[in-house]
């Protein structure tokens, strides 16, 4: 794939990311410090200038496609732009309309779109269901006050059982993003929601959907950056085929070879559920800093345990398939 190539598929996904018009300046920071981020893999395109052209609405859909001749490659660029949409749930109409414009820039016929778009939604129905929605939902305000001493929880299963799901989600998750296809990816988020809640509820905690999301806000790990970080890595990486995929897709490359900087969703996974456990544990007293401190100061040394883990992480990720992933974030 050319950088030409591959800075035409990035584009498309960044519009993606900005089809709804909905993006609040936390999670466009998010986007705008990953675009700086992955600027500094070797032979990556000027990102911080692409993410500007699109933030301001200066890149054509129309010229974008058109360096994408390959038929593979404009299904690629299709797939990726429909997990980023995804990315936070399911598409909402202006995110639909965006696909339609896109799956006709790109000239696909619906029977290349309808099973990305079903493997989408099914991902997006699993991202629902990894943490209930309850009708007397918690504050989701992680600045909010409160009155009286502050109560530690004890966990109602031991310590070290909780270390040991979050080093397995990581684990996981790290294997995931060894995998070229989108599904892998998308699968990612509905895990990480899954262990928060696990966490939450073992410190007695009955979490919804949207405490648990705002969570990962505040930390900086955004839904919708955090999956463009994870296919702008694998694209970057040269992890990607000619296309991801879809429901029935075979590897695309082998599993891993030699990306040592990937699996970066290991790091993120880790440090997110110590800090979701030293949180609940806590009484949920961090302020929104504060656990923005301790995730950065924590991601550090889960980077480096990513290194440690790597052989488990591709072992896991060369026996992984898609109705194994829908199964763990959907049973107990």
């Amino acid at each position: 794939m050319h950088p030409e190539q591959q800075q035409a598929i990035l584009t498309i996904a960044l519009l993606a990311a900005f089809a709804d018009g909905a993006n609040a300046e936390r999670e466009r920071e998010q986007i705008r410090r990953l675009a700086e981020s992955l600027a500094e893999t070797e032979g990556a395109p000027d990102l911080p200038a692409l993410y500007q052209k699109v933030l301001l609405k200066q890149a054509s859909l129309a010229d974008t496609a058109a360096v994408l001749p390959d038929p593979s490659l404009r299904q690629l660029a299709y797939e990726m732009a429909v997990g980023v949409c995804d990315a936070d749930g399911h598409a909402n109409e202006a995110e639909r309309r965006f696909l339609a414009e896109l799956a006709t820039v790109l000239g696909l016929e619906a029977a290349v779109t309808d099973p990305l778009r079903a493997e989408a939604e099914a991902m997006a129905d699993l991202a629902e269901s990894a943490a209930p929605r309850i009708s007397t939902t918690l504050s989701t305000t992680i600045d909010a006050t409160t009155s009286g001493p502050v109560v530690a929880s004890v966990p109602n299963v031991p310590d070290s059982a909780l270390d040991k799901s979050i080093l397995n989600h990581a684990i996981l998750n790290g294997a995931l993003e060894l995998l070229p296809q989108s599904w892998a990816s998308m699968a990612i988020i509905p895990l990480q929601i899954k262990m928060v809640y696990g966490i939450g509820k073992a410190h007695g905690h009955e979490l919804d959907q949207g405490h648990i999301r705002e969570l990962l806000a505040t930390l900086g790990v955004g839904l919708t950056s955090q999956y463009l970080e994870q296919f702008g890595r694998k694209l970057l990486g040269g992890l990607l085929g000619k296309a991801a995929g879809g429901l029935a897709g075979k590897w695309a490359g082998k599993i891993g070879g030699g990306a040592t900087g990937m699996a970066f969703s290991f790091a993120t996974t880790y440090a997110l559920g110590q800090v979701a456990k030293r949180y609940y544990a806590g009484g949920r007293q961090m302020n929104a800093q504060v656990l923005r401190d301790s995730f950065q100061n924590l991601l550090g040394p889960a980077k480096a345990m990513q290194e440690q883990y790597l052989p488990q992480i591709r072992q896991k990720a060369g026996n992984l398939d898609m109705g194994q992933i829908m199964n763990m974030v959907r049973g107990g």
